[in-house]
């Protein structure tokens, strides 16, 4: 099904299931999503959506419609369907379902099951009880001293929960859930656990039954009222991420509670595929669980999704998920903050009317309004249910998210309306209590990281492995790396280094949140310039600076080192990751390497003194503009107003920003054989400072070259950049390398051999100049003819 376009039939009526369609919609894998029976937001205004009338638990008519329909995909969203065994209907007909077994369903469906499966396998939770006797319950209650959370261990809609103040309240919970049956069946068991005092957080987190990977996260609303308090909701606002997660609170989590869960669902003989909820109280004693939900949530899941990266595509997440195969995705998220302020029917969670006519006046461009409790009735958008909109807003702080999610709720009206005013009150407060803290200073309260740091550490060790080469020892870990020159092959040897960064051209990779190729770039300015000296690449070290270490993002950029280094056959051995707020900015990285590589004695290059008057210039092509010039590129893109994510103006199949991060071709393979046979008396590798200035570097003080512009044509990029910036012929070639980027000096008698061995390499080969006396030049070592 990997290669298959997808069509989706997604089960829900809320805006959960809204934000689940218009996520899956930007994908282009994505043919059609079916949502049953869906809403007013998803009946109109997303491409690719449409509703089907069919109840959540019909799974006769469920099944029916996906294989007339070439349903190949089923999300279900609420809890319900999961627990009656819609996977297991689904599964029964052939179509992939994205969530759990009725088995595994049934960490949610009854809380006595999870809090029993927790204490088996250690998952740190409340300490509980469970009844199905009311005097039993009631006996329990009377011989305990401490507060407790009274829980009806069915499904209650996200309601059954009562949190007593007192004894008597306690009492009047037990009766009006086991006695009055306020929750039906769900109350037929009931768990009594220890009240739990700290802040909560919510996570989402996907699941193959193996892998685990989290979402940012999140802090919800339960109460009705402002300041917390009133009846229990299904959820009245939400924000992520939240400030209480520190990195080290998420690995903990991470490893006493998620991958244990995981782990321990498998081996019971029901492992988890789909998205997993869990709600955690942090206390003084570490994080406990409250609950497991086996599905999206709501309203987490209005803010979770606006921060999945558009490089992360949910529809291929899913797919892995459904395919047992996570553990090979890459999960990114973008830098920021999501805040949704949840718009209800005036009397929810009692009694509401149901069909007000909902208007919309001058919303904001950047807002998003997820339908939650909506329908279309004679062509008009009305209220049907208690929790009507979910109104998200995105920014780069906290709080310029809450205060967008707000403005965009003015621009909404329908009778009776109704919208807690105080969403992330709770961060507010925890943010402006910091400074107080002074007593208790730790690194991770500076804003370092070491567990990130360590964690990053194990997640590239894959990397460096794949790297090693004679002579290396690519074990990360330890405080240096060990090469073994005699074991590289090497009798006499003399040892090359150099050291480079990539320069602003990491902008852009910022700006596209794409790191995946300029970690090849930063090995390409290194042993290009090792070659160039006739040394073979052996090792290579990183330095990673930033100001806020994101584990996701360091990684691709250490795989892409390791890319490099493949390519140019050197040994990846190590390097170093500093964490630096306030040096940075978040999202922000720096870059820079060195590489170390060796020749034997009397093989350095360039042998300048065999340079000759006649010799030719032979060029290799470029892959582009490599990674020297971009402070210009940049600001005549910023003069031009162009975007990075718009298509690109002299390749329209890819974005500018894509063009603009094609690394830097590694040119040592191709040279090698060449540098072996002495057949090169020197190269000149043409970076900053373009022909103008790299090449007098190899070059005789009485000698220059002439160089035929005519030779090659100009790739398209940089007659672009020349008309678009209005850049002069000469500064063009002194700042960019204009299609080639490597340039050697060879007898003329060894020209054909030399280009028939680098032939043999996908790169452009010609003849681009000749060798002549200063003195013909004007006394300028270099003159490019042509421009």
């Amino acid at each position: 099904m990997s290669t298959d376009k997808l069509h989706i039939l997604l089960v829900g009526s809320g805006g959960r299931e809204h934000a689940i369609a218009w996520k899956l919609s930007h994908s282009p894998r994505v043919e059609r999503i079916y949502v049953a029976p869906g809403n007013g937001g998803t009946e109109t205004g997303i491409d690719k959506v449409f509703n089907i009338n069919i109840g959540v638990s019909d799974f006769g008519s469920l099944t029916k419609f996906a294989q007339e329909n070439n349903v190949n995909l089923v999300i279900p969203g609420p809890e319900q369907p999961l627990v009656e065994g819609i996977e297991l209907a689904f599964k029964k007909i052939g179509v992939s379902c994205f969530g759990p077994s009725p088995k595994a369903s049934m960490m949610e469906g009854s809380k006595t099951f999870a809090k029993d499966f927790m204490k088996k396998h250690k998952i740190p939770t409340a300490t509980y009880e469970s009844f199905s006797e009311y005097e039993k319950a009631r006996a329990y209650l009377e011989s305990i001293s401490y507060n407790v959370v009274i829980k009806a261990s069915g499904l209650a809609g996200g309601k059954g929960v009562i949190i007593p103040t007192n004894k008597q309240e306690a009492f009047n919970a037990l009766k009006k859930i086991m006695i009055d049956k306020e929750f039906g069946s769900a109350g037929d068991e009931v768990v009594i656990e220890e009240f739990l005092e700290g802040q909560e957080l919510s996570l989402l987190a996907f699941s193959d039954g193996y892998t685990i990977i989290s979402l940012p996260p999140a802090q919800d609303h339960k109460r009705i009222f402002d300041g917390d308090q009133g009846p229990n909701t299904g959820g009245m606002g939400c924000y992520c991420p939240t400030p209480i997660a520190t990195p080290e609170l998420i690995s903990k989590i991470q490893n006493t509670i998620l991958q244990p869960t995981i782990d321990g669902m498998r081996h019971d003989g029901f492992p988890f595929v789909g998205m997993l909820f869990t709600g955690i109280m942090i206390t003084d004693s570490g994080p406990r669980v409250l609950e497991y939900n086996v599905r999206f949530g709501d309203p987490e899941t209005e803010v979770a999704l606006p921060l999945l990266s558009d490089k992360s595509d949910l529809a291929d997440i899913i797919l892995a998920c459904v395919e047992r195969r996570l553990d090979s995705m890459q999960i990114e998220i973008k830098p920021g903050f999501a805040a949704t302020v949840i718009v209800a029917s005036g009397g929810y969670p009692g009694s509401y009317s149901k069909g007000k006519n909902i208007s919309f006046n001058n919303i904001p461009p950047d807002a998003l309004i997820f339908h939650a409790g909506t329908s279309i009735k004679d062509g008009k958008l009305v209220t049907s249910g208690g929790r009507v909109l979910a109104v998200t807003g995105i920014a780069s702080t906290l709080r310029n998210a809450v205060d967008k999610a707000y403005e965009c709720v003015k621009t909404i009206s329908f009778d009776n309306m109704y919208f807690r005013k105080d969403i992330a009150h709770r961060a507010f407060t925890y943010l402006s209590k910091q400074p107080e803290k002074d007593n208790v200073m730790t690194y991770a309260s500076a804003g370092v990281s070491i567990d990130s740091g360590n964690f990053l550490v194990q997640k590239i060790k894959p990397y460096l492995k794949s790297t090693k080469r004679p002579g290396s020892d690519c074990e990360i870990g330890g405080f240096g790396g060990l090469f073994d020159l005699k074991t590289a092959g090497f009798d006499d040897p003399i040892l090359v280094s150099t050291t480079d960064g990539v320069g602003t051209k990491l902008k852009i990779a910022q700006a596209m949140n794409l790191h995946d190729t300029i970690g090849i770039d930063l090995v390409a300015m290194n042993v290009n310039d090792l070659i160039v000296q006739g040394a073979e690449p052996l090792f290579f070290l990183d330095y990673y600076a930033c100001g806020k270490l994101e584990v996701g993002v360091a990684q691709n950029v250490v795989k892409s080192i390791a890319v490099g280094c493949r390519e140019s056959g050197c040994a990846l051995l190590g390097g170093e990751t500093s964490e630096m707020p306030g040096v940075y900015n978040h999202g922000e990285y720096d870059l820079a390497g060195f590489a170390v590589g060796a020749l034997e004695r009397g093989n350095v290059l360039p042998r300048i003194s065999d340079i000759k008057v006649g010799d030719v210039l032979i060029g290799i092509s470029s892959s582009g503009l490599h990674s020297n010039g971009f402070s210009l590129v940049r600001k005549i893109i910023d003069k031009h107003n162009f975007e990075y994510k718009s298509p690109c103006p002299w390749n329209s199949t890819i974005s500018l920003g894509e063009s603009l991060l094609i690394p830097t071709k590694i040119y040592v393979k191709q040279l090698l054989p060449v540098v072996k046979k002495r057949l090169v008396k020197a190269m000149a590798h043409i970076t900053g400072g373009g022909f103008v200035d790299n090449i007098p570097r190899i070059l005789p003080k009485d000698l220059g070259v002439i160089v035929d512009s005519n030779a090659w044509e100009l790739p398209k990029v940089f007659k672009w950049l020349k008309e678009n910036g209005n850049i002069p012929s000469d500064d063009l070639f002194r700042t960019f390398n204009c299609g080639i980027g490597m340039v050697l000096i060879v007898s003329c008698d060894d020209e054909i051999q030399v280009k028939k061995l680098l032939g043999e390499y996908e790169s452009d080969v010609c003849t681009i100049g000749r060798v002549v006396t200063k003195q013909m030049n004007n006394d300028k070592h270099v003159i490019i003819k042509g421009i």
